[in-house]
């Protein structure tokens, strides 16, 4: 079977889970567990947290022992960490459930991207990812289906069964990645730090980067509903539609949007743009006032998720060494973890705490986040070529020239 294929299969896998999961688990956790509000966000905090700090070892890992198996591992521990949910009935044990749940999942993620790096060319990787990003949406959309039925009957029943198709999507998952082929493992080369990433600062600048600019993850699924409810005249009905126009637009433009990202300066400068259009979504988002407008704005804020996206993924996979992308891939998906755990709280004070000056900061953070991106890969791409440099001088030997001086030319041209 193709790769990519595969790669897809498995993504639909693990999206549908998710997207059950998504709608029904705060309500599972209060009814079926019975823990209380406080309970379920502390436990999710220190879980994601955990998972936060897990990832770029268990990336690591992959390379190390290849991201294939590796993953497959990781999907099963993940639907283990599901199961558990379905006999959990306190909350130190809940918190431990999560941890597993969290780490495992966070770990995946960095295996699968390291397993994309090692099948498919780098030309083709932001293809690839956008295609694997539509399957995502389109997976979420199905599995909030099913989690909608189960809210619909609200019965013990119901919570449990989705519970259960969610960690037997991660078992489907898993025996789906053992059908592609087996990328090779990478032997540490002696003398260099275990977690080289954690030494590689131009790429945490970027990661902080682009942890700003994932803020906007909160802001959809959390803040959006509660501005639309509580500051303007607009329907409730508003907010579903907001929400399916987004996902929407995800299923059936996200790869036409990467088509425009082929390297390093095209990424930078999809980040930057992506930057300024969120800036003027937040701007008509603090006016809008009607059905109208607030889609509008949903328009251009869709437009610039799919821009950081591609820019993104194109950035996170051209500076990361071919042998450690496990790694790199884990420290790259901090963003993530770090704008959904403090995003709520940072989005809810600033937007709906402030109003209006709230949404001009949190767009004037977008575009000055998106506008430092691309200097800061330029600096990255400079350090490499520095390195690189210095290894290519050591082999060439004294009196001749090594392909890295060309490289750290290009950078300074930018």
């Amino acid at each position: 079977m193709n790769p990519r294929r595969v790669l897809t299969l498995a993504q639909l896998s693990n999206a549908i889970g998710d997207g059950a999961y998504v709608v029904t688990s705060t309500l599972y956790f209060s009814r079926i567990v019975g823990l209380s509000p406080v309970e379920i966000g502390l436990g999710l905090t220190i879980g994601w947290a955990v998972g936060t700090v897990a990832g770029v070892p268990l990336g690591n890992l992959a390379d190390r022992r290849g991201p294939r198996g590796v993953a497959v591992l990781l999907a099963v521990a993940t639907a283990a960490g599901v199961g558990s949910f379905l006999v959990v009935r306190s909350f130190p044990l809940f918190v431990l459930a999560v941890c597993l749940y969290a780490s495992a999942q966070t770990g995946l993620s960095a295996a699968q991207q390291a397993l994309l790096a090692g099948l498919v060319p780098p030309a083709e990787r932001t293809h690839v990812r956008a295609v694997l990003q539509s399957t995502l949406n389109g997976g979420l959309a199905a599995g909030a289906g099913l989690g909608g039925l189960a809210l619909h009957f609200d019965t013990s029943t119901a919570y449990l069964a989705v519970f259960a198709v969610d960690a037997a999507s991660y078992l489907v998952a898993a025996a789906v990645l053992t059908r592609v082929p087996a990328v090779p493992a990478v032997a540490r080369v002696k003398g260099e730090p275990r977690l080289a990433v954690l030494h590689d600062r131009p790429y945490a600048v970027i990661t902080l980067l682009n942890t700003v600019m994932l803020l906007y993850r909160p802001l959809i699924s959390l803040v959006l509903p509660l501005w639309i409810v509580q500051r303007t005249d607009a329907p409730a009905w508003t907010v579903s539609a907001v929400l399916v126009l987004n996902t929407v637009c995800v299923v059936l433009f996200q790869v036409r949007v990467a088509r425009r990202v082929v390297d390093l300066a095209s990424a930078s400068r999809a980040v930057r743009l992506a930057g300024l259009v969120l800036f003027v979504s937040c701007v008509v988002f603090s006016q809008g006032d009607t059905v109208m407008l607030l889609l509008a704005a949903a328009l251009l804020q869709v437009l610039g998720e799919m821009m950081l996206a591609s820019g993104a993924w194109e950035i996170s996979f051209g500076l990361a060494p071919a042998d450690k992308q496990g790694q790199y891939q884990g420290f790259f998906g901090i963003s993530t973890a770090i704008a959904r755990m403090a995003g709520p709280v940072l989005l809810t004070g600033l937007v709906i705490g402030w109003g209006t000056p709230g949404w001009l900061v949190l767009g004037g953070m977008f575009a000055a986040a998106g506008a430092a991106m691309a200097p800061a890969v330029r600096w990255g791409l400079l350090e490499a070529a520095k390195t690189q440099a210095v290894g290519d001088d050591e082999d060439a030997g004294e009196g001749h020239r090594g392909t890295g001086d060309h490289r750290v030319e290009q950078a300074e041209r930018g």
